[in-house]
Formats: structure tokens, sequence, C-alpha cells
């Protein structure tokens, strides 16, 4: 594929919707329509996720036996999700800062330990040029409701055995799905 444009469609309070143009290599014309956190794409190299816009926490409890999940109801699909606690970073914020605070916000838990950090990645590259970085840790304390009434969380730990049953019965994200798979089988 040959870039040979953007034009910004419509701009949102969150995302922005862009319609690109690629030439293809028998000479046609393809509008690809996507969305961005970005508001300002104006060339081939703004389509790069250069920073991470989010951040995805990857928590198990203190002594690594139960995996951090959220059932969250997804406005977009209109139901029940289960999904790794995640959020947008906050302009200033570096990654680390959003993973305990959006860890807080959405369970009440603290992000006590990070063991690593997981290079960035795209959210749904289908569709989107959003870019998100994984934290893997261990995290504690009690369960609260999220600060926020425009989401809707159920946090919840659990166990390998519990994981399996869950992909067999619920719709994931998709990260969440495959490494929920792998770790369930460790």
């Amino acid at each position: 594929m040959k870039y040979k444009g953007i034009t910004k469609k419509e701009e949102g309070k969150f995302i922005t919707r862009y319609d690109v143009e690629y030439e293809t290599v028998d000479g046609q014309k393809k509008i690809y329509e996507m969305i961005s956190r970005s508001t300002e794409i104006s060339d081939y190299e703004g389509l790069h996720g250069k920073v991470a816009d989010a951040v995805v926490i990857i928590a198990t409890d203190e002594a690594d036996e139960r995996i951090l999940l959220n059932k969250e109801f997804r406005m977009a699909v209109g139901e029940w999700v289960i999904n790794f606690p995640a959020g947008l970073i906050d302009p200033g914020e570096e990654p680390k800062q959003s993973a305990v605070r959006e860890l807080m916000e959405e369970t009440g838990l603290e992000l006590y330990e990070i063991d690593d950090i997981i290079g960035t990645s795209y959210s749904a590259v289908g569709f989107s040029n959003e870019t998100n970085v994984c934290i893997v840790g261990k995290a504690r304390g009690e369960f609260k409701e999220s600060t926020s009434t425009f989401e809707e969380i159920c946090p919840g730990w659990y166990t390998k055995a519990e994981v399996r049953e869950l992909l067999k019965k619920y719709k994931f994200a998709a990260r969440t799905q495959a490494y929920c798979y792998v770790w369930s089988r460790k």
C-alpha cells in the first residue's frame, strides 16, 4: 500500500475520525476509515503512535495465585465484558503513575509492586491507532466502587481454574482473553 493522504472527518471529545487514503499495488484508490485519540494527524508519521495513549494493568495478588479482572459494562457493545483494569494516561503522567491511579480509581486496590512493563501495542489495530502499554505487577487492598459513575465495574480475583471457566462463559477483551488463556494453563 502506498500512503496518499489523510483527512479529518469528525472530532469528538475522546476520539477523532479520519479517512486515510492509500493506493493499492494494482493502482486502486482505498479509503480506510479510522479513529484516533489524536486530534491533529496531518501526515503519515502522525499515524504512528509514538507515546502510549493508555495503560493496561495486569496484576496478581500478593501470593501470585490469583489474577485481577474487571467485569465491566462496555457501552460500545452494550454488554458486560471481562477486561484488565485500564485507562488513559493523563497529560504529564508517566505510565507507571497512570497505572497506580487507574487501578485505585477502578478497583480501590493499590498497585504496590511493578514487575515489568510490556512495550507499546495497538489497542484495536483494525480501526484505530490507539496505543497502550501493559504494566505487570501485584496489587492489594479492599475492593471499592469505581470513582466514576460513567464506569460500571465489578473487579475480582480469579484463580487459574476460575479463569478457565470464565473463558468458556463470558466475552473478553481480546488482549485479556489471550493473556488469561496462557496464564491459566501454566
